[in-house]
């Protein structure tokens, strides 16, 4: 082999060794990851075998357009790569490609939300999605009395539609009366924070009297959904965006499914593939296709379905452990992987709950609830129990994660009772043991060493936690 020049070296020595400082990151955040408990609902933990596609030498390659219409030479492997995995999109969710076409090249939901509105609708038209206080999404038309959030606001009429204020499940009455009267063109469904499944046949009903789209935004849902755990938009819809990374246990990523079959869908791949690229973003990330085609093969195996269960099972134990305890839980429960924690009872709001669970490894989000003046001040906590699963963890499991939670609520009310306000940052100073010698503080370093220890039994996926050492930079005083 010819020698290497001193300005290719860096090119063949591993990562540990040209970037020490950057391999201390990785270590530092594979050992939150073993150390804690993620309870975030929109992450979960990819194998070891998508993680390894993900790395791979695809990362190299420039593939600007579609499977045989490249503007690059070279890319005979990336089209069967990137067939491969449109064919195993449709084969996870039970599709007949005579019927439904995919886009597997969206770098987000975020961007295949966005590509979907472009392809399905004119600046200007008219959308209806779920309001983002009651558990929508950004990219569903979320705008503010003093400000358009997101570029499906600014570039498109939006109009939120809501839940029932007594049962707090989709009001799809009240959202065909506001149809009559706004007649969008676009109906979206799904949501990042609704613990219950979707009445997709509502929707299509009252997206026909306006001659609408239907797009359903499965991105929390779509591995239940592939498993045939929860209802099937496909029946229904025009559209399907879905995320990768969430319950479908892939990369990060997103997906478009397009229907092929119905006038409406005329020339719908065409748009949708245009709007993808060129219209919304640049060559596709070949390596990270590679990964979800890897997951999406995981997805079509007879063990995917138990997985899925198992997921719905933790998410419904924990909220049964929950409201067990005396809390109040959005509908009181959930039908998928969330389940959504109403504080407000208590005078506690989750960015207090948010930090002290950070404080001792239990990893979750503060999240607006049903009645909430402010998704910026939110009054509740989003929970999901894909990860732990992930981690093997059963009911029984889910029940001794549920006390840490409620043992990490009582602990708040403590600390805040001890802060002498309601304010944030005398809530984290007395958390933070800045003030020595309170009851709070011994709490706080009691329930961190028993999650600590309680996680650290679980593998993670892609690791070897046998040989894993507290990389530099971590402190641990227990």
């Amino acid at each position: 082999m010819a020698s290497i020049p001193d300005f290719n070296q860096a090119l063949y020595a591993p990562l540990a060794e040209t970037d020490p400082e950057v391999q201390n990151i990785i270590d530092k955040e594979t050992w939150r990851q073993f150390s804690g408990l993620e309870l975030i609902a929109s992450e979960n933990l990819t194998s070891r075998a998508t993680m390894e596609a993900n790395g791979s030498i695809l990362t190299n390659k420039y593939s600007e357009g579609l499977p045989g219409a490249r503007y690059y030479g070279g890319n005979e492997w990336i089209d069967e790569l990137e067939v491969l995995c449109q064919k195993r999109a449709l084969q996870a969710f039970h599709l007949d490609p005579t019927k439904w076409g995919v886009n597997v090249q969206p770098y987000s939901g975020s961007t295949a939300n966005f590509a979907a509105l472009t392809a399905l609708l004119q600046p200007q038209d008219r959308l209806m999605g779920l309001g983002l206080p009651d558990g929508g999404h950004l990219t569903h038309g979320y705008y503010t009395a003093k400000k358009k959030m997101t570029a499906s606001s600014i570039y498109f009429q939006s109009l939120p539609y809501g839940i029932d204020s007594s049962t707090h499940l989709v009001d799809y009455e009240k959202l065909a009366a506001q149809a009559k009267i706004f007649k969008p063109q676009l109906l979206i469904c799904g949501a990042s924070a609704y613990p219950r499944d979707w009445d997709y046949a509502a929707l299509r009903k009252i997206a026909d009297e306006h001659g609408a789209f239907v797009m359903a935004d499965i991105a929390h849902t779509s591995g239940l959904i592939a498993a045939g755990e929860l209802a099937d938009p496909f029946q229904y819809c025009d559209v399907v965006t879905t995320t990768t990374h969430k319950t479908l246990r892939g990369p990060r990523a997103g997906l478009i499914f397009f229907r092929k079959d119905t006038d409406k869908a005329k020339d719908l791949e065409k748009r949708v593939n245009d709007a993808v690229f060129p219209a919304c973003q640049g060559g596709p990330h070949n390596n990270t296709i590679a990964g979800i085609a890897t997951a999406l093969l995981q997805a079509c195996q007879p063990t995917w379905k138990a997985y899925a269960k198992q997921v719905i099972i933790n998410a419904q134990t924990l909220g049964k452990e929950l409201v067990a305890h005396g809390y109040k839980l959005q509908t009181q429960g959930t039908d998928n992987h969330l389940v959504l924690w109403d504080l407000r009872p208590l005078g506690l709001t989750g960015s207090k709950l948010e930090k002290l669970c950070d404080l001792v490894g239990i990893t979750i989000n503060k999240n607006a609830v049903s009645g909430d003046a402010s998704a910026q001040v939110p009054g509740g906590i989003r929970l999901g129990t894909s990860a732990l699963t992930s981690r093997n963890m059963l009911e029984a499991d889910i029940k001794v994660v549920a006390d840490f939670l409620h043992r990490a609520v009582q602990l708040a009310l403590v600390l805040q009772k001890e802060a002498g306000s309601k304010l944030l940052k005398d809530f984290v100073r007395v958390a933070t043991f800045e003030d020595e010698g309170r009851e709070g503080a011994r709490l706080v370093r009691e329930l961190r060493t028993e999650v600590r220890a309680f996680a650290r039994r679980w593998p993670v996926p892609g690791v070897d936690v046998t040989t894993l050492k507290r990389p530099a930079g971590i402190e641990e005083d227990d």
